[in-house]
Protein backbone atom coordinates (compact mmCIF):
# COMPACT_ATOMS: atom_id res chain seq x y z
CA UNK A 1 0.00 0.00 0.00
CA UNK A 2 2.98 2.37 0.92
CA UNK A 3 4.58 1.35 -2.63
CA UNK A 4 1.53 2.07 -4.26
CA UNK A 5 1.54 5.44 -2.90
CA UNK A 6 5.03 6.12 -3.61
CA UNK A 7 4.94 5.33 -7.15
CA UNK A 8 1.40 7.23 -7.68
CA UNK A 9 3.13 10.19 -6.07
CA UNK A 10 6.53 9.56 -8.12
CA UNK A 11 4.22 9.86 -11.27
CA UNK A 12 2.01 12.67 -10.46
CA UNK A 13 4.87 14.99 -9.47
CA UNK A 14 6.22 17.01 -12.85
CA UNK A 15 9.95 17.04 -13.28
CA UNK A 16 11.26 20.41 -13.45
CA UNK A 17 15.04 21.47 -12.86
CA UNK A 18 15.39 23.12 -9.53
CA UNK A 19 12.85 23.21 -6.71
CA UNK A 20 13.69 25.92 -4.07
CA UNK A 21 12.50 24.72 -0.62
CA UNK A 22 11.76 25.65 3.13
CA UNK A 23 11.82 29.00 3.33
CA UNK A 24 9.82 32.33 3.39
CA UNK A 25 8.56 33.36 0.35
CA UNK A 26 8.05 37.02 -0.10
CA UNK A 27 6.50 37.08 -3.95
CA UNK A 28 6.48 40.63 -4.56
CA UNK A 29 3.68 40.38 -6.77
CA UNK A 30 0.01 41.74 -7.38
CA UNK A 31 -0.98 40.39 -4.32
CA UNK A 32 1.85 41.03 -2.17
CA UNK A 33 1.91 37.40 -0.92
CA UNK A 34 3.99 36.22 1.75
CA UNK A 35 4.17 32.53 2.12
CA UNK A 36 5.46 31.32 5.34
CA UNK A 37 6.53 28.23 4.38
CA UNK A 38 6.81 28.73 0.55
CA UNK A 39 9.03 26.84 -2.39
CA UNK A 40 9.21 27.58 -6.01
CA UNK A 41 9.29 25.50 -9.30
CA UNK A 42 11.57 26.36 -11.76
CA UNK A 43 12.21 24.52 -15.24
CA UNK A 44 14.07 26.11 -18.72
CA UNK A 45 14.90 29.18 -16.63
CA UNK A 46 11.20 30.26 -16.31
CA UNK A 47 9.24 30.14 -12.87
CA UNK A 48 7.12 27.11 -13.07
CA UNK A 49 5.08 27.68 -9.28
CA UNK A 50 4.89 29.30 -6.21
CA UNK A 51 3.10 28.20 -3.66
CA UNK A 52 3.65 26.61 -0.08
CA UNK A 53 5.76 23.84 0.30
CA UNK A 54 3.07 21.20 0.21
CA UNK A 55 1.60 22.17 -2.68
CA UNK A 56 4.73 22.62 -4.47
CA UNK A 57 6.33 19.19 -3.21
CA UNK A 58 2.88 17.21 -4.51
CA UNK A 59 3.09 18.83 -8.21
CA UNK A 60 6.95 18.76 -8.69
CA UNK A 61 10.08 16.77 -8.29
CA UNK A 62 13.08 18.51 -9.03
CA UNK A 63 16.24 17.31 -10.63
CA UNK A 64 18.02 19.73 -8.45
CA UNK A 65 16.90 20.81 -5.16
CA UNK A 66 17.95 24.25 -2.98
CA UNK A 67 17.26 24.21 0.77
CA UNK A 68 16.70 27.55 2.06
CA UNK A 69 17.51 26.40 5.55
CA UNK A 70 14.51 28.81 6.85
CA UNK A 71 16.05 32.02 5.28
CA UNK A 72 13.67 34.15 3.09
CA UNK A 73 13.12 33.35 -0.67
CA UNK A 74 12.61 36.67 -2.73
CA UNK A 75 12.93 38.18 -6.36
CA UNK A 76 16.74 38.93 -7.21
CA UNK A 77 17.29 42.51 -6.49
CA UNK A 78 17.64 44.91 -9.77
CA UNK A 79 20.26 47.71 -9.77
CA UNK A 80 18.51 50.18 -12.40
CA UNK A 81 21.85 52.38 -12.59
CA UNK A 82 25.80 51.92 -12.78
CA UNK A 83 28.83 51.89 -14.48
CA UNK A 84 29.93 48.17 -13.66
CA UNK A 85 33.85 48.93 -14.89
CA UNK A 86 34.21 51.92 -12.79
CA UNK A 87 34.73 49.69 -9.19
CA UNK A 88 38.62 49.91 -9.97
CA UNK A 89 38.15 53.26 -9.61
CA UNK A 90 36.30 52.78 -6.17
CA UNK A 91 37.68 55.58 -3.80
CA UNK A 92 40.07 57.63 -6.09
CA UNK A 93 38.52 60.68 -5.83
CA UNK A 94 35.71 61.36 -2.93
CA UNK A 95 34.30 64.27 -1.21
CA UNK A 96 34.24 66.73 -4.17
CA UNK A 97 30.90 68.12 -5.93
CA UNK A 98 29.61 66.19 -8.94
CA UNK A 99 30.80 68.23 -11.61
CA UNK A 100 34.57 69.25 -10.07
CA UNK A 101 34.40 64.61 -9.32
CA UNK A 102 33.48 64.37 -12.97
CA UNK A 103 35.95 67.15 -15.44
CA UNK A 104 38.84 67.01 -12.57
CA UNK A 105 39.33 63.00 -11.80
CA UNK A 106 36.96 60.91 -13.43
CA UNK A 107 37.17 61.85 -16.92
CA UNK A 108 41.17 62.12 -17.03
CA UNK A 109 40.97 58.92 -15.19
CA UNK A 110 39.03 57.74 -17.93
CA UNK A 111 40.86 58.28 -20.78
CA UNK A 112 44.23 57.35 -19.51
CA UNK A 113 43.13 53.89 -18.46
CA UNK A 114 39.88 52.95 -19.83
CA UNK A 115 40.46 49.77 -22.34
CA UNK A 116 38.55 46.57 -23.29
CA UNK A 117 40.77 44.69 -20.95
CA UNK A 118 40.22 47.08 -18.22
CA UNK A 119 36.39 47.02 -18.36
CA UNK A 120 36.33 43.53 -18.44
CA UNK A 121 38.08 43.23 -14.98
CA UNK A 122 36.26 45.75 -13.80
CA UNK A 123 33.03 44.41 -14.80
CA UNK A 124 34.10 40.85 -13.43
CA UNK A 125 35.28 42.08 -9.81
CA UNK A 126 31.70 43.66 -9.95
CA UNK A 127 29.54 40.71 -10.70
CA UNK A 128 31.34 39.01 -8.32
CA UNK A 129 30.27 42.05 -5.88
CA UNK A 130 26.89 41.95 -6.92
CA UNK A 131 26.00 38.34 -7.40
CA UNK A 132 27.69 38.04 -3.63
CA UNK A 133 25.06 40.69 -2.43
CA UNK A 134 21.77 39.67 -4.10
CA UNK A 135 21.51 41.34 -7.38
CA UNK A 136 20.79 39.56 -10.37
CA UNK A 137 20.40 42.52 -12.59
CA UNK A 138 22.02 45.13 -13.38
CA UNK A 139 21.40 48.20 -15.46
CA UNK A 140 25.10 49.80 -17.40
CA UNK A 141 26.04 52.08 -19.29
CA UNK A 142 29.75 52.68 -19.83
CA UNK A 143 32.20 52.59 -22.68
CA UNK A 144 33.42 48.91 -24.65
CA UNK A 145 29.96 47.61 -23.55
CA UNK A 146 30.54 44.42 -25.83
CA UNK A 147 32.62 43.60 -22.45
CA UNK A 148 30.35 43.95 -20.53
CA UNK A 149 27.54 41.85 -22.41
CA UNK A 150 30.71 39.13 -22.84
CA UNK A 151 31.36 39.35 -18.72
CA UNK A 152 27.54 39.04 -17.72
CA UNK A 153 27.28 36.06 -19.99
CA UNK A 154 29.51 34.14 -18.61
CA UNK A 155 29.17 35.16 -14.84
CA UNK A 156 25.21 34.25 -14.92
CA UNK A 157 23.80 37.49 -14.21
CA UNK A 158 21.45 39.32 -15.90
CA UNK A 159 22.55 42.96 -17.70
CA UNK A 160 20.56 45.37 -19.58
CA UNK A 161 24.43 46.93 -20.52
CA UNK A 162 24.05 50.38 -22.85
CA UNK A 163 26.77 51.21 -25.01
CA UNK A 164 28.02 54.82 -24.48
CA UNK A 165 27.10 57.52 -27.56
CA UNK A 166 28.90 61.15 -26.71
CA UNK A 167 29.60 64.11 -28.99
CA UNK A 168 33.59 63.85 -27.68
CA UNK A 169 36.28 61.22 -27.92
CA UNK A 170 36.00 58.53 -25.55
CA UNK A 171 37.74 55.19 -24.97
CA UNK A 172 35.89 53.33 -26.96
CA UNK A 173 35.32 55.19 -29.95
CA UNK A 174 36.26 58.51 -31.08
CA UNK A 175 33.55 60.04 -33.09
CA UNK A 176 29.39 60.03 -32.59
CA UNK A 177 29.67 58.23 -35.70
CA UNK A 178 31.81 55.73 -34.70
CA UNK A 179 29.74 55.06 -30.94
CA UNK A 180 26.78 54.42 -33.33
CA UNK A 181 28.18 52.34 -35.52
CA UNK A 182 29.47 50.27 -32.89
CA UNK A 183 26.37 50.65 -30.57
CA UNK A 184 24.55 49.32 -33.78
CA UNK A 185 26.78 46.29 -34.36
CA UNK A 186 27.15 45.66 -30.50
CA UNK A 187 22.91 45.77 -30.28
CA UNK A 188 22.54 43.44 -33.34
CA UNK A 189 25.14 40.82 -31.59
CA UNK A 190 23.46 40.51 -28.05
CA UNK A 191 19.67 41.34 -29.36
CA UNK A 192 17.60 38.37 -27.78
CA UNK A 193 19.61 36.89 -25.36
CA UNK A 194 18.34 35.76 -22.81
CA UNK A 195 20.49 37.09 -20.39
CA UNK A 196 21.72 40.22 -22.06
CA UNK A 197 19.75 42.96 -23.08
CA UNK A 198 21.20 45.48 -25.19
CA UNK A 199 20.78 49.36 -24.91
CA UNK A 200 21.87 52.27 -26.19
CA UNK A 201 23.57 55.38 -23.42
CA UNK A 202 23.90 59.08 -24.37
CA UNK A 203 24.80 59.96 -21.02
CA UNK A 204 23.10 63.12 -20.87
CA UNK A 205 21.54 66.08 -21.73
CA UNK A 206 24.44 68.56 -21.00
CA UNK A 207 27.14 66.59 -22.70
CA UNK A 208 24.66 64.99 -25.92
CA UNK A 209 24.01 67.33 -28.52
CA UNK A 210 20.38 67.52 -29.66
CA UNK A 211 21.47 65.40 -32.89
CA UNK A 212 23.42 62.91 -30.97
CA UNK A 213 20.27 62.73 -28.68
CA UNK A 214 17.75 62.24 -31.79
CA UNK A 215 20.33 59.97 -33.67
CA UNK A 216 20.32 57.44 -30.16
CA UNK A 217 16.89 57.46 -29.92
CA UNK A 218 16.27 56.58 -34.08
CA UNK A 219 18.48 53.84 -33.30
CA UNK A 220 16.87 52.66 -30.18
CA UNK A 221 13.38 53.19 -31.59
CA UNK A 222 14.93 50.84 -34.81
CA UNK A 223 15.72 47.86 -32.55
CA UNK A 224 13.53 48.43 -29.54
CA UNK A 225 15.95 48.42 -26.64
CA UNK A 226 16.19 50.49 -24.07
CA UNK A 227 17.80 53.96 -23.78
CA UNK A 228 19.52 54.92 -20.76
CA UNK A 229 20.46 58.47 -19.83
CA UNK A 230 21.73 60.59 -16.65
CA UNK A 231 18.85 63.08 -15.97
CA UNK A 232 18.20 66.36 -14.01
CA UNK A 233 21.08 65.19 -11.21
CA UNK A 234 22.60 67.87 -9.67
CA UNK A 235 22.10 71.71 -9.82
CA UNK A 236 25.26 72.55 -12.04
CA UNK A 237 23.01 70.59 -14.96
CA UNK A 238 19.95 72.01 -14.05
CA UNK A 239 21.52 75.84 -14.89
CA UNK A 240 23.63 74.92 -17.85
CA UNK A 241 20.30 72.98 -19.58
CA UNK A 242 18.10 76.35 -18.40
CA UNK A 243 21.12 78.77 -19.79
CA UNK A 244 20.85 76.69 -23.25
CA UNK A 245 17.62 75.68 -24.07
CA UNK A 246 15.22 77.44 -21.46
CA UNK A 247 13.81 74.33 -20.36
CA UNK A 248 14.06 71.33 -18.27
CA UNK A 249 16.20 68.35 -19.47
CA UNK A 250 12.99 66.27 -18.92
CA UNK A 251 11.14 69.27 -21.30
CA UNK A 252 13.92 69.03 -23.31
CA UNK A 253 13.65 65.50 -24.34
CA UNK A 254 9.87 65.79 -24.25
CA UNK A 255 10.61 67.80 -27.09
CA UNK A 256 12.94 66.04 -29.10
CA UNK A 257 10.85 63.28 -29.05
CA UNK A 258 12.91 60.67 -27.04
CA UNK A 259 11.10 59.99 -24.41
CA UNK A 260 8.57 56.03 -24.18
CA UNK A 261 8.84 53.20 -21.89
CA UNK A 262 12.15 51.39 -22.27
CA UNK A 263 13.85 55.08 -21.84
CA UNK A 264 15.17 54.96 -18.00
CA UNK A 265 16.50 58.19 -16.34
CA UNK A 266 19.59 58.44 -13.99
CA UNK A 267 18.80 59.90 -10.53
CA UNK A 268 15.58 62.41 -11.15
CA UNK A 269 17.31 64.61 -8.02
CA UNK A 270 15.71 67.82 -9.21
CA UNK A 271 12.56 66.60 -11.02
CA UNK A 272 9.65 68.95 -10.18
CA UNK A 273 5.96 68.23 -10.58
CA UNK A 274 6.01 69.32 -13.75
CA UNK A 275 8.77 66.82 -15.25
CA UNK A 276 7.50 63.97 -13.36
CA UNK A 277 4.13 64.54 -15.22
CA UNK A 278 5.76 64.56 -18.16
CA UNK A 279 7.85 61.40 -17.18
CA UNK A 280 4.34 59.39 -16.52
CA UNK A 281 2.48 60.17 -19.35
CA UNK A 282 5.31 58.64 -21.40
CA UNK A 283 5.83 55.92 -19.21
CA UNK A 284 9.69 56.72 -18.72
CA UNK A 285 11.69 55.00 -15.80
CA UNK A 286 13.49 56.64 -12.74
CA UNK A 287 16.39 55.23 -11.12
CA UNK A 288 17.08 56.24 -7.70
CA UNK A 289 20.63 56.50 -6.75
CA UNK A 290 20.45 58.03 -2.93
CA UNK A 291 23.65 57.23 -1.62
CA UNK A 292 25.90 58.47 -4.61
CA UNK A 293 23.47 61.58 -4.86
CA UNK A 294 24.23 61.96 -0.87
CA UNK A 295 27.61 61.73 -1.52
CA UNK A 296 28.07 63.98 -4.00
CA UNK A 297 25.79 66.29 -2.64
CA UNK A 298 23.62 66.51 -5.33
CA UNK A 299 20.81 66.77 -2.94
CA UNK A 300 17.79 64.19 -2.26
CA UNK A 301 15.07 62.96 -5.09
CA UNK A 302 11.40 63.70 -4.31
CA UNK A 303 10.73 60.15 -3.65
CA UNK A 304 7.34 60.35 -1.64
CA UNK A 305 5.85 62.32 -4.60
CA UNK A 306 7.24 60.06 -7.10
CA UNK A 307 5.70 57.04 -5.79
CA UNK A 308 2.32 58.53 -4.54
CA UNK A 309 1.84 59.81 -8.13
CA UNK A 310 2.89 56.51 -9.70
CA UNK A 311 6.29 56.97 -11.85
CA UNK A 312 7.86 54.05 -12.72
CA UNK A 313 10.64 53.90 -9.89
CA UNK A 314 13.71 52.09 -9.45
CA UNK A 315 16.60 51.56 -7.15
CA UNK A 316 20.43 51.83 -8.31
CA UNK A 317 23.91 51.98 -6.71
CA UNK A 318 25.75 54.41 -9.44
CA UNK A 319 29.34 53.09 -9.95
CA UNK A 320 31.54 52.97 -6.87
CA UNK A 321 33.37 55.15 -8.15
CA UNK A 322 30.46 57.16 -6.02
CA UNK A 323 28.98 55.34 -3.84
CA UNK A 324 31.36 53.18 -3.06
CA UNK A 325 29.73 49.85 -2.84
CA UNK A 326 26.82 48.11 -4.74
CA UNK A 327 25.30 46.75 -2.24
CA UNK A 328 21.41 46.44 -2.88
CA UNK A 329 20.15 45.58 0.82
CA UNK A 330 22.47 49.33 2.27
CA UNK A 331 21.05 51.17 -1.09
CA UNK A 332 17.32 50.09 0.57
CA UNK A 333 17.73 51.13 3.49
CA UNK A 334 19.52 54.47 2.10
CA UNK A 335 16.58 55.22 0.73
CA UNK A 336 13.82 54.21 3.32
CA UNK A 337 15.54 56.82 5.65
CA UNK A 338 16.84 59.45 3.54
CA UNK A 339 13.10 59.77 1.81
CA UNK A 340 11.88 60.14 5.23
CA UNK A 341 14.28 62.29 6.70
CA UNK A 342 14.31 64.71 3.33
CA UNK A 343 10.15 65.05 3.40
CA UNK A 344 9.75 65.25 7.32
CA UNK A 345 6.86 62.39 6.95
CA UNK A 346 8.18 58.77 8.24
CA UNK A 347 5.93 57.25 5.71
CA UNK A 348 7.10 58.53 2.86
CA UNK A 349 8.43 55.32 1.77
CA UNK A 350 7.79 52.72 3.62
CA UNK A 351 9.92 49.56 3.62
CA UNK A 352 7.10 47.48 1.40
CA UNK A 353 7.55 50.36 -1.14
CA UNK A 354 11.46 50.40 -1.11
CA UNK A 355 11.86 46.48 -1.99
CA UNK A 356 9.24 46.94 -4.67
CA UNK A 357 11.52 49.62 -5.82
CA UNK A 358 14.43 47.16 -5.53
CA UNK A 359 12.69 44.45 -7.47
CA UNK A 360 9.37 44.94 -9.79
CA UNK A 361 10.23 48.84 -9.91
CA UNK A 362 13.11 48.29 -11.42
CA UNK A 363 11.97 46.04 -13.74
CA UNK A 364 9.39 48.36 -14.21
CA UNK A 365 11.79 51.50 -14.50
CA UNK A 366 13.67 49.79 -17.66
CA UNK A 367 10.12 48.53 -19.07
CA UNK A 368 10.64 44.72 -18.99
CA UNK A 369 8.55 44.40 -15.92
CA UNK A 370 6.97 41.37 -17.65
CA UNK A 371 10.28 39.62 -17.74
CA UNK A 372 11.43 39.46 -14.01
CA UNK A 373 11.02 41.86 -10.40
CA UNK A 374 8.64 39.24 -8.79
CA UNK A 375 8.41 35.82 -8.19
CA UNK A 376 5.40 34.64 -10.48
CA UNK A 377 4.61 31.69 -12.73
CA UNK A 378 6.02 32.78 -15.98
CA UNK A 379 8.58 35.21 -14.92
CA UNK A 380 12.39 34.32 -15.58
CA UNK A 381 13.58 32.69 -12.71
CA UNK A 382 15.68 35.29 -10.78
CA UNK A 383 15.86 34.92 -7.09
CA UNK A 384 17.69 34.83 -3.86
CA UNK A 385 17.94 33.09 -0.68
CA UNK A 386 18.33 35.53 2.21
CA UNK A 387 19.81 33.60 5.22
CA UNK A 388 18.53 34.66 8.64
CA UNK A 389 21.34 33.51 10.74
CA UNK A 390 23.12 36.76 11.73
CA UNK A 391 22.00 37.87 15.26
CA UNK A 392 20.70 41.44 14.15
CA UNK A 393 17.82 39.52 12.11
CA UNK A 394 16.47 38.09 15.16
CA UNK A 395 13.33 38.05 16.26
CA UNK A 396 11.54 38.46 13.18
CA UNK A 397 8.28 39.97 13.09
CA UNK A 398 8.46 41.16 9.27
CA UNK A 399 10.48 39.67 6.67
CA UNK A 400 9.69 42.86 4.50
CA UNK A 401 10.89 44.93 7.08
CA UNK A 402 13.83 42.70 8.18
CA UNK A 403 14.73 42.56 4.19
CA UNK A 404 14.96 46.67 4.28
CA UNK A 405 16.29 47.75 7.36
CA UNK A 406 18.14 44.90 8.93
CA UNK A 407 19.39 42.46 6.10
CA UNK A 408 22.76 43.06 4.70
CA UNK A 409 24.45 42.08 1.31
CA UNK A 410 26.38 39.37 3.44
CA UNK A 411 23.53 37.35 4.30
CA UNK A 412 22.12 36.57 0.88
CA UNK A 413 23.77 32.67 1.08
CA UNK A 414 22.25 31.18 -2.46
CA UNK A 415 21.48 33.12 -5.98
CA UNK A 416 20.05 31.50 -8.47
CA UNK A 417 19.36 33.49 -12.56
CA UNK A 418 17.69 32.15 -15.52
CA UNK A 419 17.18 28.77 -13.15
CA UNK A 420 20.83 28.39 -12.81
CA UNK A 421 22.10 28.40 -9.48
CA UNK A 422 25.06 30.87 -9.90
CA UNK A 423 26.01 30.98 -5.76
CA UNK A 424 25.51 28.08 -3.26
CA UNK A 425 26.35 28.82 0.84
CA UNK A 426 28.54 31.86 -0.53
CA UNK A 427 30.04 30.63 -2.91
CA UNK A 428 30.19 31.97 -6.44
CA UNK A 429 30.43 29.20 -9.14
CA UNK A 430 30.34 31.00 -12.42
CA UNK A 431 33.06 33.12 -11.26
CA UNK A 432 36.98 32.24 -9.60
CA UNK A 433 36.56 35.17 -6.98
CA UNK A 434 40.88 34.64 -6.16
CA UNK A 435 41.58 35.01 -9.88
CA UNK A 436 38.70 37.89 -10.45
CA UNK A 437 40.45 39.80 -7.35
CA UNK A 438 44.00 39.03 -8.29
CA UNK A 439 43.25 40.72 -11.86
CA UNK A 440 41.30 43.65 -10.48
CA UNK A 441 44.61 44.25 -8.79
CA UNK A 442 47.04 44.60 -11.45
CA UNK A 443 45.20 47.67 -12.56
CA UNK A 444 45.42 49.54 -9.29
CA UNK A 445 49.22 50.41 -10.04
CA UNK A 446 48.51 51.72 -13.68
CA UNK A 447 45.37 53.80 -11.96
CA UNK A 448 47.76 55.01 -9.22
CA UNK A 449 50.34 56.51 -12.12
CA UNK A 450 48.10 57.64 -14.28
CA UNK A 451 46.69 60.22 -11.61
CA UNK A 452 50.13 61.66 -11.23
CA UNK A 453 50.56 62.75 -14.94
Amino acid sequence: MILSSLLAFALAAQPVDLVVTHGTVVTVDAQRRVLADGAVAIDKGRIVAVGTGAEIAAAYAGRESLDAGGGIVMPGLVNTHGHAAMVLFRGVADDLRLMDWLQKYIFPAEARNVTADFVRAGTRLAALEMIESGTTTFVDMYYFEDQVAEVAKQAGIRAVAGSTVIDFPAPDNKTREEALAYAERYIKKWKGDPLVTPAVAPHSTYIGSPETLKAVDELSRRYDVPLLIHLQESPDEQRTILERYHKSSTEHLRDLGVLRKGVLGAHGVWLNERDRRILIDNNVGVAHCPQSNMKLASGAAPVKEMLAEGLRLGLGTDGAASNNDLDMFEEMLTAALLSKHASVDPTAASAAQVLEMATLGGARAVGLEDQFGSLEKGKRADLIVVSLDAARLHPLYDPVSHLVYATKGADVRHSVIEGRVVMRDRKVLTLDAAAVVSEAERFHQQVVESLKR
